[in-house]
Formats: structure tokens, C-alpha cells, sequence
């Protein structure tokens, strides 16, 4: 007779083994129809698993995080069918989840085309209809690669190859449809209510490319036909606001073959930069960092020390001459050692906070990289903070209030929270990695922040709090990190002067709030759609003339605002109002001023702001007041 102790803590008895669904009907039949799948003392399971013995156990519906998982698990296998019915000659490979959706590798004679994604669709929602249930059923390894290879599944049976002898596997059956999988997997198909089928794209098989190429198809599956239509919603909004689009419509930047990953600064975009990068110099030197400057290529034997070779290695671009071999600077931190460990330190000296807008280049894989968001030359806001055991807190402390007053600053007000703790390959003793993420998860509670648990996601020499941010269309974008680390100092000789006499290595405090400054002003320009805040415009105003004798009135006024720190340019073609009006407004201008016979006349200026509004007629030194206190508060 099982016991089951459900989350809430209660039990229920029965009185012969019972299914997770007939557990979930014996609760309410609105519970049963939820159900999707169940835990069953920590273990997934499926939601017709039969319970013999005494457990605990969770149901599992579309409102879970794991729920809508095992949807796009099994609209995967759901895909897999489809296509198999309508193109009996293609061979299935493997169906991932991946974030927001899943996909399916294909082997096929010809390329899928837009117009098969649409029939390959409605035959999905065609077996939808059908309600086929989901069967599991569980073969010997031997057997799996035999009754695969019988239904001409090469690439299916070269899978299951590769797995240990003496294996049993899971198997799921769908309408006749028999798919490789551990699941679990939704009860039936008519579960699968809310997907759709997104584009097609090429994949080499297990990722090779000395392999053939195969046909992968992208889909997208949640709990609800609400929630999809809200993803897709931002997926409109994404496009609309694509950064790489509205770096080139507003000439900003661009990227080319000859320098992959590496960003080519046009003048307006290089003005958004170099006003993020004194906004931070300015809040950096407020809050007692010293800049520095270090090489961008230094001995390998400086990174073997540190760690970062063993660790990175693949992804440093190197280079030799001399009979040495060197790093070009993937990273800032050892660096930062090196000057710090410049003549002798006293306990009286710490904390010395250390920051530099350090160049960093990484060999990302080509694939991976994506405008602004993934490049192999970036700049970060990076500092180090050297400092004892008990200067921990404060000085953490410190950073996440300076943080918030960032972000604020930048229009982002919902900031995400997450301690990461050791990973599986680190350097240091788990004492030591004790004190660090004991020293990390006091400070976030002593500042009173909700904040959630990343185990195994630290860096491999210490725990790290990472912020992320959210921005207007739910998007979440990790940022901002400060992590504690004992090892480093300690292998690169960092010591100082106790207040006792003995020698103590300090401990680094790895921190920054952008992270990448190439990756934060994509963020920006998705953020605002290109729209920025009059502070942040490369140009915050537009003097527009009626006529040529308007010219060297409209001059004399961007004389003046130029005088005012104000960034100024003039239209003084002879085309019409409206068509200039529209032009400008069109490169996200925060205001137009107009100048014709009126205003000429009266010595004042008309304003129109990007938005449309017309602030009517404004005297010069009001309208350029304004604009200062726009520009200084960050309205």
C-alpha cells in the first residue's frame, strides 16, 4: 500500500499501486487534465508511471519551468512524426530543447522550404487532433540499434552505438511514430496545443564539420496559445528593434568579413561610446577607483600562472616572436596584479580599487558571434579591489549600490539577482571556496535583495553575484558580476603587510557593471530602438532652415548651443520642411528646431521633439537651459 507525500506536506494512502495520473484524478479532475509528467523522489517521470512503493511526489503541468520543457521535449518528437508522414525517405537524428523552443536534425534528399515548414505544420496540429497517445516502452541497447537499422534509421542506430553495451533504453511510440528518448514525454499529443515551426538552417551531424550536412528545423512550444502569442509579440518587437538594422539605418556601426568579430565605429555610434565610457570613468573616480592602462600582449607564462591558459586556452588569440610566445590579453585581471604587486603593500593601503577599460580579445567561434552582443574584441568596465577578509562586505556593498544608480541611470529599473557557486573545475580548496561564497551570500542579504541560486555556475577561481538586466520587451541580459576570489593573488605573489607584520595575500575582488561595452550599447540601442535619451544621442538637436535667408540666423544659433556642450547639426538644404521634418525624424533625433521668417524675425526658435510634440516658440537661452538640465539629470 504506497504512502505518497506530496509538496505541501500532506500523504495519501492507497491501497495497490497507483499511476501519477490516477494520483492526480484522485486530487481533482482539473489536476489530472493539467498533468503533464511527475518527480518522483527527485527523479522524472512520466505522467502514467506506476507507484509501488512509498514516495514523494510532484506533479508536473504546463506551469512549471520543467512542465514547459517536456512540452517542447515532446512537440520535438511530435515534429519528428510529422515529417516522417509526409517525407517517409527522411531520416530522423536528434530533438534537443533549447531556450524558448526545440529543434530536429533531418536527413533529407532536398532542402525543406518555407512552404513545407507550413505543410509540416498543419500536420502537426492535424496529430494534435488526433490525440495519439504517448506509449513508453524500454528495449536492450542490441535490440535498439537493430530495430533501427530495420527501419532504415542509420543515423538514429549510430547514436544508439555509441552508448556502453548492457544498456537497457526508453523508447516512445506516437501514432506508430517510435522515437529514441529517456523522456519523460507529455501523456498524449493532444497536450501540445501551442507551438510553431520558425525557420530552417543547416547543421553538420554531431556538430562536424567533416560530416554531412543535415536539415535542422526550429520551433517554438509553450504551455498556452497566450504565451506563445506574447513570445511571438517579442520576437516582432526584437526584429524591429534588431541592433545590427539600426546600426547601419542610423550609422552607427558595422561588421565586416576582413575583421570578424571586431566592430568598425562610425562617428555617431563611436560619440554613444566614448558618453557611456566617461559616464562610468565618472562614477568610477567618485567612488575611489584609480584608472590604469596594461599590454594587450603578454608572455604565455604570465597566464599559465594564473590559471587563465588551461583554462582558456583555445580562445586566446596568440602570437610569437623572439622564441617567446605570448597571449594578446583575453582578459584584464592578471594584469591588474602585476601593477599592484609594484612595491610594497600595507594593510593600511587597502582596499585598492583598481579599474581599466581594458581591450580583450577572444577567439569566439564564428558562429557565436552576433553584432555587438558576441564579438571578439570587446572593451570592458573592468576593475579589480584588493582588499582583507573584513573589507569584503563593504566594499561589495559599495559596488551594488554604485550598480543600481547605473542602471537607473541607463532606464533600467528591474534588475535580476543570481549567486553562482563552484564549479565542477576550479582552482582553490573547498575551505577556501567556503569563506568566498559565505562572504558573497552575506552581503547580498545584508542589503536586503531577493536573489536566487546558480550552483556549479562560478568562475573557476571563485563564487560570483551576477546581475541581469530586463529590458522593455522581457528580455533578460546578464551584465553585471563582482566575484570574490582567494586563489589568484595567491598565484601570481600579491601579499601585504598585516597589521601583526606577517605577510597575507589580499583577496581580488573581480568586478563590473556593463561587463562588455560593445555588448551593453547593443542592449541600449534594443532597449530604446534606437530612439536614445537626448544624453546618449549622437546628435540631441537638428537646426532645420524654410529658406537660404534663414542660413546665417540658424548658424549664429548652433554657434551658440555648441558653446553649451550641446551636439548640433544643421540642415540648410534647399529642400522642403516636411520632407526634412521626416528625414531627421526618421535617424531618431531628440529635437528639431525650425527656423523661418518668424523666427528670424522674433530672434527664437520653433522646437519639435522626436516624438512629434511641438514646444512652440522657445528664446534661445531658454530652450539651451533646458537641454542642460535634460542632459545633466539623464532625464
Amino acid at each position: 500500500m504506497p504512502v505518497i507525500t506530496l509538496p505541501d506536506g500532506s500523504q495519501r494512502a492507497y491501497e495497490q499501486a497507483v499511476t501519477v495520473m490516477d494520483v492526480a484524478k484522485s486530487i481533482g479532475s482539473g489536476l489530472a487534465k493539467a498533468t503533464l509528467a511527475a518527480r518522483l523522489d527527485g527523479q522524472f517521470v512520466d505522467a502514467g508511471t506506476l507507484i509501488e512503493q512509498d514516495v514523494a511526489l510532484q506533479i508536473i503541468t504546463a506551469k512549471d519551468e520543467d512542465g514547459v520543457d517536456i512540452i517542447r521535449h515532446s512537440t520535438a518528437h511530435l515534429l519528428a512524426q510529422a515529417v516522417k508522414q509526409l517525407f517517409p525517405d527522411a531520416q530522423v537524428t536528434i530533438g534537443p530543447v533549447i531556450e524558448n523552443g526545440f529543434y530536429y536534425d533531418f536527413a533529407y534528399q532536398r532542402a525543406f522550404t518555407p512552404d513545407d515548414l507550413t505543410v509540416i505544420e498543419e500536420k502537426m496540429q492535424q496529430l494534435v487532433a488526433e490525440d495519439h497517445v504517448i506509449v513508453r516502452s524500454v528495449l536492450s541497447r542490441d535490440a535498439a540499434i537493430k530495430f533501427f537499422k530495420d527501419q532504415g534509421e542509420a543515423y538514429k542506430a549510430e547514436i544508439i552505438e555509441s552508448i556502453p553495451e548492457g544498456q537497457d533504453l526508453s523508447l516512445y511510440e506516437q501514432g506508430g511514430f517510435i522515437d529514441l528518448c529517456r523522456g519523460p514525454h507529455v501523456p498524449s499529443t493532444g497536450k501540445l496545443t501551442a507551438f510553431k515551426l520558425m525557420k530552417i538552417a543547416g547543421a553538420y551531424w554531431r556538430g562536424n564539420s567533416d560530416n554531412e550536412m543535415l536539415q535542422r528545423i526550429y520551433g517554438t512550444a509553450w504551455g498556452d496559445k497566450k504565451e506563445l502569442q506574447a513570445y511571438l509579440h517579442r520576437l516582432e518587437e526584437a526584429e524591429k528593434r534588431d541592433h545590427r538594422k539600426l546600426g547601419k539605418v542610423l550609422d552607427l556601426f558595422h561588421a565586416q568579413e576582413e575583421a570578424p568579430g571586431m566592430v568598425f565605429w562610425h562617428e555617431k555610434g563611436w560619440i554613444i561610446y566614448q558618453q557611456v565610457e566617461q559616464y562610468i570613468r565618472q562614477k568610477l573616480r567618485a567612488n575611489g577607483y584609480g584608472e590604469v592602462k596594461t599590454p594587450q600582449v603578454v608572455d604565455r607564462s604570465l597566464w599559465e600562472k594564473s590559471g587563465h591558459w588551461d583554462k582558456f586556452g583555445s580562445m586566446i588569440f596568440t602570437t610569437h616572436s623572439e622564441h617567446r610566445d605570448y597571449a594578446i590579453k583575453p582578459m584584464n585581471c592578471p594584469c591588474h596584479v602585476q601593477i599592484y604587486n609594484q612595491g610594497i603593500k600595507s594593510y593600511r593601503d587597502l582596499p585598492i580599487r583598481l579599474a581599466e577599460f581594458g581591450s580583450c580579445h577572444r577567439n569566439e567561434p564564428s558562429g557565436t558571434l552576433h553584432g555587438l552582443m558576441r564579438v571578439r574584441n570587446f572593451v570592458q568596465d573592468d576593475a579589480h579591489i584588493f582588499c582583507t577578509e573584513s573589507q569584503i562586505q563593504t566594499e561589495v556593498s559599495n559596488f551594488i549600490d554604485m550598480l543600481f544608480d547605473v542602471y537607473k541611470d541607463f532606464g533600467f529599473e528591474e534588475v535580476i539577482v543570481k549567486l553562482s557557486t563552484r564549479p565542477v573545475s576550479r582552482v582553490g580548496d573547498d575551505a577556501v571556496w567556503d569563506k568566498a561564497e559565505s562572504a558573497l551570500e552575506l552581503a547580498l542579504n545584508d542589503k536586503g535583495l531577493d536573489w536566487d541560486l546558480q550552483p556549479g555556475e562560478g568562475a573557476f577561481y571563485g563564487p560570483k553575484i551576477e546581475f541581469s538586466l530586463k529590458d522593455c520587451i522581457g528580455r533578460v541580459w546578464q551584465c553585471g558580476t563582482i566575484q570574490v576570489d582567494f586563489s589568484m593573488p595567491n598565484r601570481l605573489d600579491a601579499s601585504y603587510i598585516a597589521e601583526d607584520g606577517s605577510k597575507q595575500v589580499p583577496v581580488m575582488l573581480h568586478r563590473a557593471i556593463l561587463g562588455s561595452l560593445e555588448r551593453f550599447i547593443g542592449i541600449l540601442i534594443e532597449q530604446h530602438a534606437g530612439t536614445f535619451p537626448t544624453w546618449l544621442s549622437p546628435v540631441q538637436i537638428v537646426l532645420l532652415t524654410i529658406t537660404d535667408r534663414h542660413a546665417e540666423f540658424a548658424l549664429e544659433v548652433m554657434g551658440y548651443l555648441e558653446k553649451q556642450g550641446i551636439r548640433v547639426k544643421i540642415d540648410l538644404r534647399n529642400e522642403k520642411i516636411g520632407f526634412k521634418i521626416r528625414e531627421h525624424s526618421m535617424q531618431r533625433i531628440p529635437y528639431l528646431v525650425i527656423i523661418g521668417d518668424k523666427e528670424l524675425e522674433e530672434k527664437v526658435i520653433t522646437v519639435r521633439t522626436q516624438k512629434g510634440e511641438d514646444l512652440g516658440s522657445l528664446s534661445i537661452d531658454e530652450f539651451a537651459e533646458r537641454l542642460k538640465i535634460e542632459i545633466e539629470d539623464r532625464i
